[in-house]
């Protein structure tokens, strides 16, 4: 049974849910302001995490801020207005997805299923599987990255997006096929979740030296090229 935390200041919202996630065989736990949600992420182990934008005090771009320093565990904005700008500063910041509100609750419910679905360890990865390139190590095991023999931290998605990307070294995938595979979703129209992963992927890659190895093929996709171009 996978672990849930929700948090969000919003009480009738956070008991709907916790009901509805709770009847879907989900173990749901529920904190309505970012204090304690963090607190709790630092001694408890969740699955998943849904977190709103809009609360008090503490938003959810500052929470997200905060746990990333010492969680990478898969997040769900939930953005109150569904913002272009929400989305993009969430997605920015390390948010795995987000969801506008009001939202569908299957919708919801569809989004956690496809997120643990390809951020599960043994789903889709051969084990023991390490791929190379550019000095950049991607273990399918360990999931985890290396440039170097230095640790990068990643998202889950990222991580999806860059093995995806390094298994198809000198091919190009189309946006339409890094949805459905690294997202879990169609792709829909104006949806720039794939352009924001990607871009944080080149950032972190960057910071080490590694830079202008993911190409975009303006309106198709991406990708990974065999050859590092000479700076």
């Amino acid at each position: 049974m996978q672990k849930l935390l929700i948090i969000d200041d919003d009480i009738d919202l956070t008991t709907l849910l916790s009901e509805y996630l709770s009847a879907q065989q989900f173990d749901v736990a529920v904190a309505n302001s970012p204090d304690e949600g963090i607190a709790r992420l630092k001694n408890e182990k969740f699955d998943v995490l849904l977190l709103d934008v809009m609360m008090p005090v503490m938003d959810g771009f500052e929470a997200l801020k905060a746990l990333r320093q010492f969680s990478s565990i898969p997040v769900i904005m939930l953005t109150a207005r569904g913002d272009d700008f929400d989305k993009i500063l969430g997605l920015e910041l390390g948010a795995d997805d987000y969801l506008p509100k009001p939202f569908n609750h299957r919708e919801l419910l569809a989004r956690i299923k496809a997120l643990i679905r390809r951020l599960d360890p043994a789903g889709g990865f051969t084990i023991g599987k390490v791929l190379s390139l550019h000095n950049i190590t991607v273990d399918e095991s360990s999931r985890s990255v290396k440039v170097l023999n230095k640790a990068i931290e990643m998202t889950g998605t990222e991580f999806v997006m860059l093995a995806q990307l390094m298994k198809s070294a000198g091919q190009l995938l189309s946006k339409e096929q890094l949805s459905e595979s690294v997202l879990g979703r169609k792709l829909a129209p104006f949806d720039r979740s794939l352009d924001m992963h990607v871009s944080n992927i080149r950032k972190k890659l960057a910071q080490e030296g590694v830079q202008d190895v993911i190409k975009t093929v303006r309106g198709n996709g991406y990708m990974m090229v065999t050859e590092q171009v000479e700076q």
